[in-house]
């Protein structure tokens, strides 16, 4: 590794003094820092880094530091689908611990510098791949780390979603909404909407009823090979909603079809040397711990 991207969340001032530590810090090694050019205004010293867009930023360094938390780390693994690449993401949280950017800015150089050594852990998390038929034609495609989740709008009814699996039929489901979970998205909306808490190395997916109107629509944890079909079944007035990581999305039609699958390639995550993902949910979820 020659070049680290350093990208941080968008007007996060906290992490100039980090952002221009870091140039120096690569440049004294002889390594290139890239910034992202959003990023690259809030340094005060590039220390001769280069600076890119968002979306060249993947295919201009051999990683990526991200600074920021989750949501940051999202929207850098959906660029980095976008194009193809396999540039692993080392997420630094700025708030409390997340569950993707695990580790803490007191532990970043420790765990720069195990990456670029080639001795930390890089776990590969499945992403999904959504595309969207509309009239009968291809209208939109979608890679996505968390979620696809299909819903009513604020003030609209209960709606009605036909969803297969393959060619075979689940079910007719009434509900405010529906949630295809990968495992890394199945802490998100997921885990909020009662689904189960599905391990990353489980190869699976997770069909989530949001309030469903009869309880005996649960969850269901699907294989990861699967392809899920969710076909809105709309009234005149219905306004129903397809999201992608809740960071994009668009208003569904009568007739619309969403399919979600595994991704083609999954995204590659530096994972923290001195925490398990059990301690992350341990500490996230407080188990074991005060509750209040």
């Amino acid at each position: 590794m020659t070049r680290v991207g350093l990208i941080a969340k968008d007007g996060l001032q906290q992490a100039s003094g980090v952002l221009t530590e870091l140039a120096v810090w690569l440049h004294a090694r002889g390594l290139t820092a890239v910034f992202e050019a959003d990023t690259a205004r809030l340094a005060t010293d590039t220390a001769g880094g280069q600076i890119v867009s968002r979306e060249e930023l993947p295919r201009a360094c051999d990683l990526i530091v991200a600074l920021g938390g989750d949501g940051t780390l999202i929207g850098v693994a959906g660029r980095i689908a976008a194009v193809g690449s396999d540039v692993a993401i080392l997420g630094v949280n700025f708030g409390s611990l997340g569950f993707l950017t695990e580790i803490t800015l007191p532990e970043l150089y420790d765990a720069l510098e195990a990456t670029l050594a080639g001795r930390a852990t890089i776990e590969a998390r499945a992403m999904l791949s959504a595309h969207t038929v509309r009239g009968g034609a291809p209208y939109s495609d979608h890679i996505v780390l968390n979620d696809v989740v299909i819903t009513k709008a604020a003030l609209s009814r209960i709606i009605e979603m036909e969803v297969r699996v393959g060619a075979q039929p689940v079910t007719r489901v009434r509900a405010d909404g529906l949630i295809i979970a990968s495992p890394t998205g199945s802490t998100a909306y997921n885990l909020a909407a009662g689904g189960p808490i599905v391990h990353p190395a489980v190869d699976a997916m997770v069909l989530t009823p949001i309030a469903p109107h009869t309880l005996t629509n649960r969850p269901v944890v699907i294989a990861g090979e699967s392809e899920v079909h969710v076909r809105p079944i709309m009234a005149d007035h219905d306004e129903v909603y397809v999201t992608f990581d809740g960071q994009s999305g668009f208003p569904l039609r009568t007739g619309d079809l969403v399919s979600v699958r595994r991704a083609p390639k999954p995204v590659r995550i530096v994972k923290s040397a001195q925490r398990s993902y059990f301690d992350v949910l341990r500490e996230k979820l407080k188990w074991g711990g005060d509750n209040r």
